[in-house]
């Protein structure tokens, strides 16, 4: 499957608009309608907002419904390796001659008008969702939530909002309540609302839109728990507690996202097998994810290393990075790390400075927003890390088995720089 379709039309897309992001529903309401208004026709459909662990909640809630024996359709952004991964119909990647024709359907539809690139592309999987039969629609949102692209149906089955911190501030507002405000901005009149562990200003946002709405609230620590216990989890609400194994996803972070989505999964009245399976059987790349093939891991294990791969970027993902890494066997830590200049470093870099022996930052390859090696060096340096430049990914793997053969070596920073790893070294 080369993609030389797809790809053709998605690079013309890239030109419609000259802002990558630029928050308004009003393009998006102007194509769907060109296209015959396709998000009234969608399956039953689960919309997700928060600013960690949205994608990996649905991940969790895909598996355990598909075990139930659902057919599911999954939005979600961005991609790490091919586009085709942000949309899968009734359980499938779309194939590249569909999203071929649907990518210059909706280019025709929308014609020299100014659209983003994330609008667009959410139209195009908006209209093949609503073609294919199934049973679910996970949406998860790209921004933010309010003004997002996904934002375009009137009553979904399901909310969801995963924990909210700083994040995206030029866009989304300065303060954790504000950023909650924007989150909570999908939720609906009536429909019910999953709410994912917050801070208590998050949490009075969106509570308060909740209820302004009518939509009952289904909350952390209210209405459900989920917590470690022993080598499994716990999970408990109303209907009673279920003794689970924990996530196939690594971190204590995890268990919270589980929770959510057997929240979501008992709901819908799913039972004990589809909560099991949501938490054993969800695979999502890039998530403290061991590489196990490629000329990287050959480079890695010829020496005795271990090298993973991880796409969090702000300080809360730093955190849950950093809980990870001390539950792993001791072994010495080093990071290559590559950053966008949109993101704060010194609060993603500092949860890490006293897990990690040392950081070689680099550049992200194709992306504009790049942060430099130089400033996420000394980002690193300010939080107390000993760091390094190196041209690449490659070269930085090179430099720290040199030093260290037998090492635990951490590719992270960004999703772009994930994808890159994964695209041109697995």
């Amino acid at each position: 499957m080369s993609g030389t379709g797809s790809d053709a039309i998605l690079a013309r897309m890239m030109a419609l608009h000259p802002k990558v992001i630029d928050l308004t529903l009003d393009r998006v309401w102007r194509l769907l309608d060109r296209l015959g208004n396709p998000q009234n026709d969608l399956p039953p459909v689960i919309h997700i907002a928060g600013t960690n662990g949205k994608g990996s909640t649905q991940a969790m809630i895909r598996a355990g419904l598909e075990a139930a024996g659902h057919r599911v359709h999954a939005y979600t952004s961005p991609h790490l390796a091919r586009f085709h991964e942000r949309i899968r119909l009734a359980g499938d990647l779309i194939s590249e001659d569909a999203l071929t024709a649907l990518l210059d359907e909706c280019y025709v539809a929308n014609g020299d008008a100014d659209i983003t690139y994330f609008e667009i592309t959410t139209c195009a999987a908006i209209l093949a969702f609503a073609r294919t039969p199934a049973d679910y629609t996970l949406l998860e949102v790209g921004l933010g939530g309010r003004l997002d692209a996904t934002n375009v149906v009137d009553a979904p089955a399901l909310t969801i909002i995963t924990p909210v911190s700083m994040d995206h501030e030029a866009f989304l507002g300065d303060t954790l309540g504000a950023i909650a405000g924007e989150k909570a901005g999908i939720i609906k009149r009536g429909v019910p609302c999953i709410i994912g562990p917050q801070d208590e200003a998050g949490l009075d946002v969106i509570e308060a839109r909740a209820a302004a709405l009518g939509a009952p609230v289904l909350a952390y620590g209210q209405h459900w728990h989920a917590a470690p216990e022993r080598d499994g989890m716990v999970f408990q609400d109303e209907t009673g507690l279920l003794d689970l194994p924990r996530p196939s996803l690594p971190g204590d972070h995890q268990i919270q996202n589980a929770g959510a989505a057997i929240a979501a999964l008992r709901h819908l009245g799913c039972d004990e097998a589809a909560c099991l399976a949501a938490v054993t059987q969800a695979h999502w790349p890039a998530r403290m994810q061991r590489l196990k093939q490629g000329p990287l891991v050959d480079m890695a294990a010829a020496s005795g290393a271990e090298l993973w791969l991880d796409g969090g970027h702000n300080p809360a993902a730093g955190a849950a990075l950093a809980s990870v890494l001390r539950t792993l066997p001791e072994r010495p830590t080093h990071m290559i790390c590559g950053m966008l200049n949109t993101k704060d470093v010194r609060g993603y870099l500092a949860p890490l400075a006293d897990v990690a022996t040392s950081l070689h930052a680099v550049p992200i390859p194709g992306e504009a927003n790049t942060l430099s090696a130089a400033d996420t060096a000394t980002a690193a340096s300010d939080v107390g890390l000993i760091a390094f430049q190196a041209e690449d990914v490659s070269a930085a793997l090179h430099a720290i088995l040199a030093e260290t053969p037998q090492a635990r070596v951490l590719i992270c920073g960004s999703l772009y720089l994930a994808g890159r790893v994964l695209r041109d070294h697995s």
